[in-house]
């Protein structure tokens, strides 16, 4: 780790953490409090936000092309686009992330706001590319809001989906290794009381999430095979509300292997953090107490 005991945290000049766990546990609240804080007062961090370079950098022309392949269905629109009369883009920000998953989409009937689900593993597969890419900026935007922006602080605001593109039982893993080499990797644990209501979240408003291939294949293929439906029958919201516990599931040994390379804090901790001063104080003590 960068920081080998909490004093040295404390008195690091250039703080720098990246925060991960499931979308819902404090990532973006944190890294939203580091950045608005004023600077006297220990704020003023650079946030550095995975989704949104996903959906800017690498992903910003696929989600454009979709809005104008709908675009192109309506004659009017048709003929504006033709003509360059108008232009297209998404409006996504660090706290509105929606054109990304609208693009992800969901498999499953058209008709219910489904896509193919060859279509959508072809969407995965760019995800997938774009996470890693995106990532491996990381290093790169340390230096640029240093030398730049004049950022000594700096928070990496990683999605949810990060422990599917890497490899953390890995000691060679490219994307473990340039992110430990930089920042205190901080994992966001939520416990089972957080997993239930992360679950009635979701139910109530399901949205479509990044998957590790094969997982996807084989909740894709249990499914249908407990509705005994074709793929084009699927319901898209039904299929995602099955999948989500299953992914909890599926990601809590994966984040706890990426957290072998750092540190751990609760989600309860974390909702006490109010101040700069008390996420200082919540990352030494995480340090202090990690297995030697």
């Amino acid at each position: 780790m960068i920081y080998q005991t909490g004093a040295e945290f404390r008195a690091a000049r250039d703080k720098r953490v990246l925060l991960f766990g499931m979308s819902g546990l404090g990532k973006t609240y944190l890294s939203n409090m580091l950045r608005d804080a004023p600077k006297d007062q220990g704020g003023g961090w650079f946030h550095y936000s995975v989704d949104y370079r996903i959906g800017t950098r690498y992903m910003g022309e696929y989600i454009a092309d979709n809005f104008k392949r709908e675009a192109m269905k309506v004659p009017l629109l048709r003929e504006l686009l033709m003509t360059d009369s108008v232009y297209i883009a998404s409006n996504i920000t660090f706290n509105n992330l929606a054109p990304l998953s609208t693009y992800l989409g969901k498999p499953g009937d058209p008709s219910r706001g489904g896509v193919p689900f060859a279509e959508y593993c072809k969407r995965q597969a760019q995800h997938r590319e774009a996470e890693i890419a995106a990532l491996l900026d990381t290093p790169r935007f340390i230096e640029r809001a240093r030398d730049i922006y004049g950022y000594a602080n700096f928070v990496c605001d990683s999605g949810g989906s990060i422990c599917e593109v890497v490899d953390a039982t890995d000691p060679a893993d490219p994307v473990m290794s340039a992110l430990a080499d930089n920042l205190l990797l901080v994992w966001i644990k939520g416990s089972d009381a957080h997993r239930d209501e992360l679950i009635r979240r979701f139910d109530r408003a399901p949205k479509p999430m990044y998957y590790q291939p094969d997982f996807l294949k084989q909740v894709w293929a249990d499914y249908l095979a407990q509705e005994g439906r074709p793929e084009s029958e699927v319901d898209p919201d039904a299929f995602l509300r099955f999948g989500y516990a299953r992914i909890l599931n599926h990601r809590q040994p994966r984040y706890a292997a990426m957290a072998r390379w750092g540190i751990t804090v609760t989600a309860e901790e974390v909702a006490q953090v109010r101040d700069t001063a008390a996420f200082t104080d919540l990352i030494a003590a995480a340090i202090d107490r990690r297995p030697s």
